[in-house]
Formats: structure tokens, C-alpha cells, sequence
């Protein structure tokens, strides 16, 4: 499976998207088309961590006061299923390497 989880309103997405070859991977707006179950758990598969998907920069991050709080996997999956700004992004797959985040290095694996 090649697929793509971004948010299309987010500008470092788009630079990502826009620098990589994207034929033959599915793109998903997690906005307009939320995340599954069954698709966290896909990628759950190949990272072994929610905390690894989790996005402290999202602005509910520091709204809901989650930094002192003490969050368990358990707590890292729900609030991802709950609230699309909660994952990292953009997400790449490419048949079972997952690329989380969007550093540079990260991102140059996939292009």
C-alpha cells in the first residue's frame, strides 16, 4: 500500500506533496476524510507507538493543557480518532516503511 494521510490547509504538507513524486500513492485529506480505526491501527502496526503519530504542535495541544498531563498510548489513540489536528503529518506509506512528521530528511527517504 502507498498512501498519503496530509491536511490539505496545512502549507508544509503542501511544500511536501508538491516536492514528491506522489504517482501511485493515495492521497487522504484527513479533514474532509477522517482517519478510520482500522486505518490508525494500520499505521499503528508499522510504528508501534501512538505517541509516534501524535502532534504536540496541534493548537488543542496547549488548549486542552495535554503537556501536563500524563498520557498513556491508550490516551495518544483516542484523542487521534477524535481530532484530525491531533496526528502528525503529513503520514507517507510506502508498502511497510511509514515516514511520520516532516523533516527534510524524513521526507527525502520517500522522493
Amino acid at each position: 500500500m502507498k498512501k498519503i494521510y496530509y491536511l490539505k490547509t496545512c502549507d508544509t504538507c503542501r511544500r511536501i506533496l508538491k516536492e514528491m513524486d506522489t504517482t501511485g500513492y493515495m492521497l487522504q485529506n484527513i479533514k474532509t476524510d477522517p482517519i478510520t480505526v482500522e486505518q490508525l491501527e494500520a499505521i499503528y502496526s508499522l510504528t508501534n507507538s501512538y505517541e509516534v503519530l501524535f502532534s504536540r504542535r496541534a493548537k488543542k495541544y496547549k488548549e486542552m493543557d495535554l503537556k501536563n498531563q500524563d498520557l498513556s498510548e491508550k490516551d495518544y489513540r483516542q484523542l487521534i480518532l477524535d481530532e484530525y489536528t491531533f496526528l502528525k503529518r503529513p503520514v507517507i506509506i510506502n508498502e511497510h516503511k511509514v515516514l511520520v512528521g516532516n523533516t527534510k530528511k524524513r521526507v527525502d527517504i520517500f522522493s
